[in-house]
């Protein structure tokens, strides 16, 4: 039995990392995966070792070397090309589980939505890079650019954080648009904690069983 394919989107400082890793820790204890299975733990870009390299090139603050917007979303997608290729599809063929820290919604959301670049193209892309597979489950983490700024304060930003707070509500509107187009779930990232925990297992429990 193929596994399944878990996808937290949501701009920078939404809490996606701490709810993927409460969630890996609580999977082998629900019912719902099977002693067989092995739990992923992913994320774009970077979830490949090329992909590594490319995460480097991709958020560096160089901005001497910086892409241009469309070289930025070229690698984006040879990223999650390559990702797919050697990380997902391998995985979800074993029936084990990927949790995955973005995936190709945020590329639409931070190149379509946020750099302009036109919807139409990135699609085209995705459906190359993709090669079919597709998240079981995606939820949105919301939370407003202003908090994402103000959870981020004490942190050294990348070049796609350091974009100012104009780019980041594009972004955010991109992903709220996004998430109504494909059904996503979307829950407010300003809750509790554990609440957004609980919440998430369970819906992946209703929906997954």
């Amino acid at each position: 039995m193929k596994g399944k394919f878990i996808v937290f989107e949501g701009i920078d400082g939404c809490g996606k990392t701490t709810q993927i890793n409460e969630i890996f820790k609580w999977l082998p204890e629900s019912s719902l995966i099977s002693s067989n299975s092995s739990i992923i733990k992913t994320r774009e870009p970077g979830g490949s070792a090329l992909g590594e390299k490319l995460r480097q090139l991709i958020l560096s603050n160089d901005i001497d070397n910086a892409p241009s917007s469309l070289t930025e979303l070229l690698l984006y997608s040879a990223d999650r090309t390559e990702h797919i290729s050697k990380i997902i599809s391998p995985a979800l063929k074993k029936g084990d589980w990927i949790l995955s820290d973005r995936f190709s919604g945020s590329t639409l959301a931070y190149q379509g939505y946020g750099r302009n670049i036109d919807i139409e193209i990135i699609k085209q892309l995705e459906v190359i890079a993709c090669q079919g597979e597709k998240p079981d489950i995606t939820f949105l983490l919301d939370i407003s650019p202003e908090e994402s700024i103000k959870r981020r304060k004490n942190q050294i930003p990348d070049r796609i954080e350091s974009e100012g707070i104009n780019f980041l509500r594009k972004v955010n509107l991109g992903f709220k648009k996004i998430a109504q187009d494909n059904n996503w779930i979307v829950l407010s990232a300003t809750n509790n904690q554990e609440n957004i925990t609980n919440t998430i297992k369970r819906i992946l429990i209703e929906k997954l069983s």
